[in-house]
């Protein structure tokens, strides 16, 4: 059928406009059209001033931290500067404390802060991760939060109770039925009679009782953080239960155990009451761990409030800022170590 040429049907020309894709020209700038359409601009931002306000208050709460840590270790240097210019490092290798003849030496108290965290960090650790793995790994579903829970709340319990419980109970309960197999088994010179209960030994199963919540919580969640996928893949690729849960979940929450495990270890450094009531309080230096000893935070909570000389409250000041220094340069460690501990990681997952 022929097209049709009827002038009725063709299409008007629009002013302004072009009928083909040849016939476009350029609008000129009195065009109405062009007039009408609107200028496409970025939108201007908005200025608020919360961001800068925020950011200036948590700049603060963060330099606040810096500012108080800075206040305490000045006030203690500036209390401590008495016993650190009559004593010089004699305080440091003599045990002798005799306030009355102005005779101080905190090397016991340094020696029994060390070996009582010590034993601590060495029975909580195994018991801390091998819960955390139980629970995340092993433990059927209906047993995970009810003893999560239960382990968890014996960091809210005082330490004034620890110290009431290890006096009466543990104490009690070391001296008679497992001292005297520690004496026959293994025997001098860490274990030898007399034994009493209130030794360093009892202060560091106080300790790791203590400590326990705080490193367990911790792996737990570091173990909770890695992908299942993980563990899947060693399951695939043939591995058994124990070399899935070595593998795939332990070796790579490394630098998150180390610094639970440091964690645990500052705050027993720093336990004041529960270790004053079951260490024995006696400034010796010994290998017999069930022979009583000293620390650092006990001989501070004794003594201070009776302390009536000058060079006494500097000597006590001073073992302040020994017990700050310790717990600064363990920090220190735990960083360098779970840096470390992670670059390694990292080379391994590259190669």
């Amino acid at each position: 059928m022929p097209l049709s040429t009827d002038p009725r049907r063709t299409p008007p020309a629009i002013p302004g406009g072009s009928r083909g894709q040849g016939d476009l020209k350029p609008r000129q700038s009195g065009d109405p059209l062009q007039n009408t359409m609107p200028e496409s601009r970025p939108p201007k931002a908005k200025k608020s001033w919360g961001d800068p306000v925020f950011k200036s208050i948590t700049l603060i709460f963060a330099a606040a931290i810096l500012v108080l840590a800075l206040a305490i270790a000045v006030e203690l240097l500036a209390s401590a500067l008495p016993a650190i210019k009559g004593m010089g490092w004699h305080f440091f290798l003599t045990q002798k404390w005799d306030p009355v003849m102005e005779q101080f030496g905190g090397l016991a108290f340094i020696y029994g802060t060390i070996v009582s965290s010590l034993i601590a960090f060495l029975i909580a650790t195994p018991f801390g991760i091998g819960i955390s793995i139980f629970l995340t790994e092993l433990a059927p579903r209906w047993l995970r939060e009810p003893v999560s829970f239960l382990i968890e709340i014996l960091a809210a319990i005082p330490s004034v109770v620890y110290g009431l419980w290890g006096i009466f109970v543990l104490a009690p309960l070391l001296s008679v039925h497992f001292d005297p197999y520690l004496i026959r088994w293994i025997g001098r010179p860490f274990f030898a009679r007399p034994s009493n209960g209130l030794s360093l030994f009892s202060a560091g199963i106080i300790l790791a009782i203590m400590i326990l919540p705080t490193i367990m919580a911790i792996s737990r969640e570091v173990f909770l953080a890695i992908p299942r996928s993980a563990r899947e893949g060693a399951l695939a690729l043939g591995a058994t239960r124990w070399e899935t849960i070595v593998v795939a979940v332990v070796s790579p929450s490394k630098p998150g155990l180390m610094g639970a495990v440091m964690l645990g270890l500052g705050r027993a450094l720093g336990e004041t009451m529960a270790v004053t009531m079951i260490i024995g309080n006696r400034p010796l230096i010994s290998l017999n761990l069930l022979a009583p000893s000293h620390s650092i935070a006990s001989v501070i909570a004794n003594e201070f409030a009776e302390a009536t000389s000058d060079m006494h409250l500097s000597a006590l000041a001073e073992l302040g800022l020994v017990l700050m220094g310790i717990t600064i340069l363990i920090n220190i460690a735990a960083r360098v170590m779970v840096w470390s501990t992670s670059s390694k990681l990292r080379a391994l997952e590259k190669a």
